[in-house]
């Protein structure tokens, strides 16, 4: 079985339900109609337009049989995850994510979905968390700013979410968020290119230097696109940690409790993040349906020198475990 572990997905149900209840949200504004949805949370600027790619279950079925994909590992769209929304409304706002997504997979066998929980409150996440398990959820995909656009996943206010994270042992994955807080980037498409590596980097840095992995260790964090430059700049960060040893968690302990996706493009980089983590620790991904995720995820470890044993563990039988998917053959689910 081959399992794609990173993936996004708008239930078309959402949509419509968007479209026929905008008063539903009052910090939710609705811009647009049906194929060109955009959203604005709390008088916030736009989101970008919702791609009809998103939730087009006809051209999704096509490609995953194209690619040889029997599951798909679907989270929301992190624009839509609504991190800007007073607590209780992005409380709300998360269970009407969930509850489409939970209609959306159940008309497709290869969708193994995560939920969304609302990170600008940790209580509250914590309690979405804690219902989106009991309803089957496999997991649940976060952002690396838990304020839309600013804060910190180590941030006091989040504990009660780890703690619950932790004691229902879930699987967590890491998606960078689009706005990246640096005018740099605003040429070339470098938030794609570059700018969601270096939000990634910073978010996973903190948790590694503040040790909540040691501290929570029932949670499974997965990291998308290759971990960013986390597995090349390790050594930087076990150098920062030996000069604040008493200051400081030990970034090396908590990197071996990580998890990561395959969304790399070069073989070579593969081999390396294989190297430094572990291929026991890699996952197939592809970022679809995005134009900067891989089309052909499978390629990059088929082209890899590692050997059949890794790339079995990586094409598939690390996520069954990990996600606790029913392939059928006894093994993964829960």
């Amino acid at each position: 079985m081959i399992v794609d572990t990173h993936a996004h997905y708008v239930p078309a149900s959402l949509l419509d339900a968007l479209c026929a209840e905008r008063r539903r949200f009052p910090s939710v504004e609705v811009l647009g109609e049906r194929g060109a949805v955009r959203l604005a949370f709390a008088k916030q600027p736009p989101t970008r337009p919702v791609m009809p790619r998103l939730s087009d279950l006809a051209q999704r079925k096509e490609w995953l049989e194209r690619q040889r994909i029997d599951r798909q590992v679907v989270g929301g769209w992190l624009d839509m995850f609504g991190y800007e929304l007073p607590a209780e409304e992005g409380a709300a706002w998360c269970q009407f994510l969930n509850e489409h997504m939970r209609k959306g997979a159940a008309l497709f066998e290869a969708f193994v979905p995560l939920a969304c929980v609302p990170l600008q409150s940790g209580k509250l996440a914590a309690a979405i968390l804690d219902e989106a398990l009991g309803q089957g959820f496999h997991g649940a995909m976060i952002g690396t700013q838990p304020k839309g656009v600013g804060g910190a996943l180590d941030g006091p206010d989040l504990e009660p979410f780890w703690q619950v994270a932790s004691a229902r042992q879930a699987t967590l994955f890491l998606h960078p968020m689009f706005a990246c807080g640096d005018d740099r980037l605003n040429d070339y498409d470098l938030v794609n290119a570059a700018g969601r590596l270096t939000d990634t980097t910073i978010a996973v840095a903190r948790l590694l230097f503040s040790g909540h992995l040691t501290r929570y260790p029932g949670v499974k964090l997965v990291v998308s696109h290759g971990g960013a430059a986390l597995p090349f700049a390790l050594g930087r960060l076990k150098r920062n940690y030996d000069i604040h040893p008493k200051d400081y968690a030990d970034p090396a302990a908590s990197f071996r409790r990580l998890y990561f996706d395959t969304v790399l493009f070069e073989p070579r980089a593969l081999e390396f993040l294989c190297e430094v983590a572990g291929a026991e620790k890699v996952m197939l991904g592809s970022d679809h349906p995005f134009p900067i995720g891989d089309p052909e995820p499978a390629k990059v470890v088929e082209n890899s020198s590692l050997d059949d044993a890794a790339k079995k563990n990586i094409l598939g039988e690390n996520a069954i475990q990990l996600f606790h998917i029913d392939c059928g053959c006894g093994h993964g689910a829960a």
